[in-house]
C-alpha cells in the first residue's frame, strides 16, 4: 500500500481562538484565511519517537521534513492538513486521519479524540485528552507559562492520536479513500468562477425581493409556519395538515414535498404569488450556498472540496464545513462555476443504476441482471408491464418515469400508499396522479415480477434476528448464500467485503414488529426492507470507492469530488477521449466478490463541472 514504506509523522497544530473567532463560528476555510489566524505551535512525532513541541518562532522545522516520503497522521486531518498546505505550502505523500477511521469503524459513536481515547483505553486514565486549551482562549501571543501548558496539551493529543492509530485495525483500501478525500480539500484543484457566482447571488437576491414584494406579505409572516397558517385561516382557507412523526398530532403540511401541500397549491392557483414568495423565503439554500462558495475560495481562485468520509451509517460521503456538494442540483449555475485549471478538463463519470443492479445481484434476480447486462432500458421494460403496451423513452416519458420510480423505490419494500404519494409529490420528476388501487397493482406487479427481491426482505429480517440472537454466541458467523457474496452476520453487525461493518448497536426486537438500535443521536427503527437498503447502499458504495482507487492510479488524473454514484476528476485536455475511456473502463470492472455484476457508466468532459 502507498503509505507502508513512508515515514509516519503525527502532527497537531494549536491555533489562536476566542469567543467569536473559532471553528464553532466559522468554516475551516474562513478561519484559516482570516487575518486573525495564528499558529501558537505544533506538536510533531516522527514514528515512535517522543513528541516535540515547536512554538511560533520555530515553525520552520516543518520545512526540514522529507514530505515526499512522509505520511501525515492527524486527528481531523482536514484541519491540520489544510493548514499545512495553505499556510506552509506543504503536501505530504499520504494523509491518514484517526477521526475518519473512527467514523468508519463505529459510525454511530463519537469521533472526537476525547471519546475515542476512552473507548480504546477504558482503564488507562493517563490516556485522556487534556483540558488546558481553554486557558489560552483569547490570548494572541502566549506568555511562557501558558505556552508550556498548551505545549503539554498538544503533546498529549499527538501521543493519543498515535496510540489510537496503532490500536485501530483498518482496511488498507479504506485508508486510500481517506487519503483521496483529504486531498480533495487540502490540495484543491477546482477553480471557482467568482464572477459567475456573484452574478448568481445578485440574481437570487433580486428574485427573492421581487417575489416578496409581489406577495404583499412580510418576510417574517411567510417564514413562520404558525403565522402563515393563521393568515390562511383569516383568508377563509382550510390549512392542509399532516401527522407529526414525533408527536402524532396534526401539524401544518407546508413542506414542498408534502402531498397535502401540493394538492392545496394546485387547488388555489390564484395564490401562486403567495406560494412562490413563501418558497423563496423559506428556502435560501441557493443564496447561502453561493455565499459559502465565495467565502471558501482561496486568493488564487482555488476551491477546496470539503467532503466527510463515512458521513452515513452505510459509508456514504456527506458534506462538511457548511458546504454540501452532494446535493448540488444538476445544471445548476453554481455547478458550472467549478472550473478546471488552464489546459485541463473536468471529467465526470456516473455509474448507471448501481443500487438497482446491486439489489438484483444480491437477491439473485437473474432475469433483471440479464436485462442490465444486455443494456436494456429497465424502466421502460417494467413500465410496459404496468401499462400493458410497449413503452419507450422518447414517446412515453411519463409512463417511463412511473417505471423508474417503481424500480428505484419498490426494491426496499415500499407500499402502495407511499408509492402513490411519491408519484404525486413529483420530487424527482413530473407529478403523476394515480389511485390507490392502481398503486397497489404496480406494487403487486413489482413483487411478483421480481420475486427474488421480495424474498430478500424476509431473508434480511432473518438476518436481524440472527444478529440479535447471536449476541449470546460471540464469534458466530453465518455467510449469506455463497461465500463470494462476502457478507457475514455477527452479533449486532454485518461484515462487508471491504473489511468494515454495518453496525446495529443494542439491536432489540420490538413487540409491534421490527427492531430498534442505537443510532448516533437516538434509537433508530429497522426491519427487513430497511436492512436490505442498508446492505445494498453499503455494497454499492464499495463498488464506487474501488473505482476511485483504480482511477487515482491513471496518470495525470486527480479525483476532485465524488457525488453519490459519480466520480469527478481533473486532467489534461490532451488525449481527452482516451483518458475518459480509461475512466469508464475503470468504473465498469466488477468487484472480485461479485464477478457477474453487470456495470455500466456514462459521462463526459468539459471546461467546468457541467454534467
Amino acid at each position: 500500500m502507498p503509505h507502508n514504506n513512508l515515514t509516519l509523522l503525527t502532527l497537531d497544530f494549536e491555533t489562536y481562538y476566542d469567543t467569536q473567532f473559532s471553528l464553532s463560528k466559522m468554516t475551516t476555510m474562513e478561519y484559516v484565511a482570516s487575518d486573525m489566524f495564528k499558529v501558537w505551535g505544533v506538536g510533531i512525532k516522527l514514528e515512535d519517537e517522543p513528541t516535540s513541541w515547536h512554538g511560533p518562532d520555530d515553525l520552520d522545522v516543518l520545512h526540514d521534513i522529507d514530505w515526499a516520503n512522509t505520511a501525515l497522521l492527524c486527528q481531523n486531518t482536514l484541519f491540520d492538513g489544510y493548514i499545512l498546505y495553505r499556510k506552509f505550502g506543504i503536501r505530504p505523500a499520504f494523509y491518514l486521519d484517526t477521526a475518519a477511521m473512527a467514523r468508519g469503524l463505529n459510525p454511530s459513536e463519537s469521533a472526537r479524540l476525547k471519546d475515542i481515547a476512552v473507548r480504546y483505553f477504558p482503564e488507562d486514565e493517563t490516556m485522556r485528552k487534556g483540558e488546558e486549551l481553554v486557558n489560552a482562549k483569547g490570548i494572541v501571543d502566549l506568555p511562557p507559562d501558558i505556552e508550556a501548558q498548551i505545549a503539554g496539551y498538544c503533546i498529549q493529543d499527538v501521543e493519543l492520536t498515535y496510540a489510537i492509530y496503532n490500536k485501530m485495525e483498518f482496511p488498507e483500501s479504506e485508508l486510500e479513500i481517506i487519503n483521496l478525500t483529504t486531498e480533495m480539500f487540502c490540495i484543491p484543484r477546482f477553480l471557482l468562477d467568482e464572477e459567475t457566482v456573484h452574478e448568481f447571488l445578485a440574481a437570487e437576491k433580486a428574485n427573492t425581493a421581487a417575489k416578496l414584494e409581489a406577495s404583499g406579505l412580510t418576510r417574517k409572516l411567510l417564514a413562520s409556519n404558525q403565522q402563515f397558517a393563521a393568515w390562511l385561516e383569516e383568508q377563509g382557507f382550510t390549512v392542509p395538515t399532516k401527522k407529526s412523526p414525533s408527536t402524532g398530532k396534526d401539524i401544518p403540511a407546508f413542506s414542498k414535498n408534502d402531498i397535502q401541500w401540493k394538492t392545496f397549491t394546485l387547488k388555489h392557483p390564484d395564490l401562486k404569488h403567495i406560494f412562490d414568495a413563501r418558497e423563496v423565503v423559506k428556502s435560501r439554500i441557493a443564496e447561502t450556498r453561493a455565499e459559502r462558495f465565495l467565502a471558501a475560495a482561496h486568493e488564487d481562485g482555488k476551491f477546496p472540496v470539503p467532503l466527510r468520509y463515512y458521513a452515513a451509517h452505510t459509508g456514504r460521503f456527506g458534506g462538511t464545513d457548511k458546504i454540501n456538494l452532494q446535493n448540488l442540483p444538476r445544471k445548476s449555475i453554481l455547478r458550472r462555476a467549478l472550473l478546471a485549471p488552464k489546459d485541463c478538463y473536468v471529467y465526470v463519470a456516473d455509474l448507471s443504476n448501481i443500487e438497482s443492479r446491486m439489489l438484483a445481484w444480491f437477491a439473485g434476480q437473474d432475469d433483471l441482471l440479464a436485462q442490465y447486462a444486455a443494456g436494456e432500458d429497465i424502466y421502460c421494460n417494467f413500465a410496459s408491464g404496468i401499462y400493458n403496451k410497449p413503452i419507450n423513452k422518447d414517446d412515453n416519458p411519463t409512463e417511463r418515469f412511473v417505471g423508474k420510480t417503481a424500480i428505484l423505490g419498490l426494491g426496499y419494500g415500499m407500499g402502495a400508499q407511499k408509492f402513490k404519494g411519491t408519484l404525486a409529490a413529483g420530487a424527482a420528476g413530473p407529478t403523476v396522479s394515480i389511485s390507490f388501487d392502481e398503486a397497489q397493482s404496480v406494487v403487486h406487479n413489482y413483487r411478483s415480477t421480481y420475486s427474488e427481491i421480495d424474498m430478500l426482505w424476509t431473508r434480511c429480517n432473518h438476518f436481524l434476528h440472527e444478529m440479535h440472537s447471536s449476541n449470546n454466541r460471540q464469534g458466530s458467523v453465518t455467510n449469506f448464500y455463497d461465500t463470494y457474496k462476502s457478507i457475514g452476520i455477527h452479533p449486532n453487525s454485518i461484515s462487508l467485503p471491504n473489511g468494515l461493518r454495518l453496525r446495529y448497536p443494542q439491536l432489540t426486537p420490538l413487540q409491534e414488529g421490527g427492531f430498534r438500535f442505537q443510532g448516533k443521536k437516538s434509537y433508530e427503527y429497522t426491519y427487513g426492507g430497511k436492512l436490505t437498503e442498508n446492505i445494498i447502499q453499503a455494497l454499492s458504495r464499495i463498488v464506487i470507492t474501488d473505482a476511485m482507487i483504480r482511477i487515482s492510479k491513471i496518470e495525470d488524473l486527480d479525483i476532485v469530488l465524488t457525488v453519490h454514484d459519480e466520480i469527478i476528476c481533473i486532467g489534461p485536455k490532451s488525449d481527452a477521449q482516451s483518458r475518459f475511456n480509461a475512466i469508464i473502463e475503470a468504473m465498469c470492472i466488477p468487484p472480485t466478490w461479485a464477478p457477474n455484476l453487470p456495470l455500466a457508466a456514462e459521462g463526459g468532459y468539459d471546461l467546468s463541472y457541467s454534467k
